[in-house]
């Protein structure tokens, strides 16, 4: 799709007998939108070329992933999985979470309480607000060491603070973390869009992260509000991220520079921070509902 995204390897195929609509309902978090698709409805098993094909933006509905579930768990009183619209699964979404929770709620599956909800990412809980104009997410602990993330330079196990990397045309010193999903945090004076779509597809590739990573640029802009842009793995240039968010906040205090309660501010929209000593995040953001979607199976022949 031109976003210099090195090609995602696929092994299935384009289900030509599925003879039934499927129906999805579309949300958008600051801009980052998904489709959920409820299993119980029509229980389907995506292949990767028709996650690809569904997202896309002029042959399918158009989308930054497909959110299948509830699904069941026995760690959670619902699973989720997260689909990127190159095809491949990611760990966890912060707002991909949110607008889960959001679905369950305007489905009437939970109510304005916290519940729990099972990713490959851990296990997270998640609550609505009884407007559901706000939705909370316990995203759980940041990591920076290279073992969890993981990263793979340096024959040493560590905390990867403020490290080289080095590019096809110049040097960045990151942070690596991760918060059940791995990220790459570049701190810079000044960020813009145009820097995270010249490096980010490169960072995402680097060979220091053998599955591939998710990329924040951050600028500081005070003690209680960072800005961020992002490049996320999978998906390509993105107007905000829970989780980018999430990594990024936990940056900022792992340096020094932010205290407990942040402000991410993100060209899609703010995401409200809650970050104590131990880098246990608290998220707090929208989530919108757009529209129910029916795709016909001709789409996928």
């Amino acid at each position: 799709m031109g976003t210099g995204k090195k090609e995602f390897s696929c092994t299935g195929t384009y289900n030509q007998s599925t003879i039934y609509l499927m129906i999805f309902e579309k949300y958008h978090a600051l801009g980052n939108d998904y489709l959920v698709y409820n299993p119980s409805t029509t229980n389907h098993e995506f292949s990767c070329e028709e996650t690809i094909r569904i997202c896309h933006r002029n042959f399918g509905l158009g989308s930054d992933g497909i959110l299948v579930g509830p699904l069941p768990s026995d760690k959670a009183e619902f699973g989720l999985r997260i689909l990127n619209p190159d095809g491949s699964e990611a760990e966890k979404s912060g707002n991909g979470l949110r607008i889960f929770a959001r679905y369950l709620r305007d489905s009437e599956l939970v109510s304005d309480q916290p519940f729990t909800v099972d990713t490959l990412g851990g296990v997270v809980t998640c609550e609505v607000a009884v407007n559901k104009s706000i939705i909370s997410v316990e995203m759980g602990k940041v990591s920076f060491h290279s073992d969890v993330i993981p990263i793979s330079v340096g024959d040493t196990p560590r905390e990867v603070l403020n490290e080289k990397i080095e590019l096809s045309d110049t040097s960045f010193n990151y942070y690596g973390a991760t918060i059940g999903n791995p990220h790459c945090v570049v701190p810079l004076d000044e960020v813009t869009e145009s820097i995270a779509k010249k490096y980010g597809a490169e960072l995402e590739n680097h060979p220091n992260f053998p599955n591939r990573t998710n990329v924040q640029f951050l600028q500081v802009i005070n003690r209680n509000r960072i800005k961020i842009e992002i490049w996320e793995r999978g998906a390509g240039y993105t107007l905000a991220s829970g989780s980018s968010s999430s990594a990024a906040g936990a940056v900022a205090r792992k340096m020094g520079a932010c205290d407990e309660e942040i402000t991410v501010e993100m060209p899609g929209g703010e995401i409200l921070l809650s970050i104590d000593d131990k880098f246990n995040v608290l998220m707090k953001g929208p989530a919108t509902r757009v529209a129910q979607m029916n795709l016909d199976p001709e789409c996928l022949c």
